[in-house]
């Protein structure tokens, strides 16, 4: 019961945060970008391609290997972000080549060598971040990494054929259904962010120190992180199985529905495993974390188990930390003096042994794709300052939102306010999935500024006027394409379940503090305190 309305509210807060906010918000953000509805709507006509693509690629492996039904919901959101993301890079090149007085094969070839070439690093950097999600031995993770990867190619693939021959076709009727306000306010960069780079560059330590102490301020909490699994506790009220849950934890005041299951393998019906078995049945109702147990003998199997309730919400951390003492005392002290095998199991076992393997193998992934990203990177900027300064900060903005998280829903800071449930743990998925993640997306920002400013610098020999030119000339493109992705997640975090409120509410942050404080402040300072030693 407690799983078919997981999944039932799950599907609901997925929906809206795809449909009810993502879209529409994403085709709002798109108008104000680009100033006409054409110009528009062909990002968003491109990841919509690009998604029933990738469904259509898991469908085919869906039939030799197993994938959750979360796949699909993984190919929207990606679809989305990147399709949008790398289609806005490319046309709004092609129309600034336009402008600036090129033909429209000449405008589409520039933006091939350039936005194009872009947009081919940043996806590589998206899917090996999602490798480092496939590494992990868990079929959820896995099956994420799977849609992500996926459409991560597709939409590449679509970036580098199907959106050229469309710009061609298009012709110059991509300005076509021009809003003439926002299409006059497209036509110039703005004065914002001209305004702060010329500021940061002009005391670039004073903008770093001051930018890196906000990020680091705001990851501190991660060191107070546990990890865990919200459980019904956290379901919304209304639910059939919460109202029974509450009415058993009312009545028996222990979490019948979910029993520790210890399981013991051997002679049963020996004197010894008796006493043993006797012995530790002793211990358990001295624990006060236990209800009273209930035992099954099965001599003929040479198999017992004894069924032990939790005083409590068997997902509680309570609940994990009694799991761990059965596991490290009680059990080895009961039966020291038999053969017989004793494992501990049932459901807050089973999440137990989930968060162990989780946070065993997070530095794992962490690694890999650092290193994988940092080897690509090397390649893509033939710069070993680049590499490094991308890494760094974009572990920055990952640790912020790992810290925002907690802060938020651990310790409570303006939870209510924001909407969202107040629990003891981050559910052990979000970590692993959020680094990927956020890590993927933000590369493609990364390169796309970097390349704007390694392309002028090229041209020009001005190192602090390519900066200038870069972060200008870009600034509104990753503001824009972050808030899109801001929307849909945003969706999310306004939902019910608090797993997905975690996620959207990281993803948006973390973007948030990606697309402004990391890429207008942190990124033209490091540049400018290093100098032209970046090249």
């Amino acid at each position: 019961s407690a799983e078919r309305d997981f999944m039932t509210v799950s599907q609901r807060d997925l929906k809206q945060g795809e449909l009810g906010v993502g879209l529409p918000a994403a085709l709002l953000v798109l108008a104000l970008v680009f100033g006409a509805l054409v110009a528009a709507f062909l990002p968003l006509a491109t990841a919509l391609a690009s998604i029933l693509v990738a469904v259509g690629l898991a469908a085919v492996i869906g039939q030799f290997a197993q994938l959750n039904v979360f796949v699909l919901n993984m190919i929207t959101v990606m679809g989305l972000a990147l399709g949008i993301d790398y289609t806005l890079f490319v046309v709004s090149r092609v129309r600034e080549e336009r402008r600036a007085g090129r033909g429209q094969l000449d405008a589409i070839a520039l933006a091939g060598a350039t936005a194009s070439r872009a947009v081919l690093f940043s996806g590589s950097a998206f899917v090996l971040a999602m490798i480092g999600m496939f590494l992990v031995p868990d079929a959820q993770l896995r099956s994420f990494a799977i849609g992500a990867i996926l459409v991560g190619l597709v939409t590449v693939a679509a970036a580098l054929t199907l959106l050229p021959a469309v710009l061609q076709l298009a012709g110059n009727r991509i300005d076509a259904l021009r809003v003439p306000l926002l299409d006059r306010m497209t036509r110039g960069d703005g004065r914002l962010w001209p305004w702060i780079a010329e500021r940061v560059l002009r005391r670039p330590l004073v903008s770093a120190i001051s930018a890196a102490a906000l990020l680091l301020a705001a990851a501190a909490p991660v060191l107070d992180m546990q990890t865990g699994y919200a459980g019904l506790s956290s379901m919304p009220d209304d639910l059939t199985s919460k109202q029974g849950f509450v009415a058993l934890q009312r009545s028996f005041g222990e979490s019948v529905t979910d029993p520790m299951q210890i399981a013991i393998a051997g002679d049963v019906s020996a004197p010894r495993v008796r006493a043993a078995i006797a012995g530790l049945e002793r211990r358990l109702r001295g624990d006060g974390a236990f209800g009273p147990s209930s035992r099954r003998d099965l001599p003929q199997r040479r198999f017992a188990l004894v069924s032990v309730p939790f005083a409590g919400d068997s997902s509680s951390s309570a609940a994990y930390r009694a799991v761990e003492r059965v596991r490290r005392d009680h059990v080895p002290a009961s039966f020291a003096s038999t053969e017989a095998e004793v494992l501990v199991g049932g459901g807050t076992a089973h999440h137990a042994d989930y968060f162990a393997n989780v946070d065993r193998w997070l530095p794992i992934v962490i690694g890999a794709v650092l290193a994988l990203t940092f080897v690509l990177l090397t390649l893509v900027f033939r710069s070993l300052v680049l590499p490094l300064q991308a890494v760094l900060f974009n572990l920055l903005s990952v640790g912020a939102a790992y810290g925002l998280i907690v802060l938020v829903f651990v310790k409570g800071v303006g939870n209510e306010l924001l909407g969202f449930t107040q629990v003891d743990t981050v559910d052990a998925w979000i970590p692993l999935f959020l680094f990927a993640v956020l890590f993927g997306l933000s590369m493609d920002y990364n390169v796309f500024l970097l390349s704007r400013i390694r392309e002028r610098f090229a041209a020009t020999g001005d190192h602090a006027g390519a900066i200038r030119f870069g972060i200008g000339s870009t600034a509104r493109l990753i503001t824009g394409a972050a808030l899109i992705i801001v929307a849909v997640f945003a969706g999310f975090a306004s939902g019910e379940l608090v797993g997905f409120q975690q996620v959207g509410f990281g993803v948006a942050v973390a973007l948030l503090i990606d697309a402004t404080i990391i890429r207008s402040v942190l990124v033209p300072a490091s540049l400018k305190l290093i100098g032209t030693r970046t090249w």
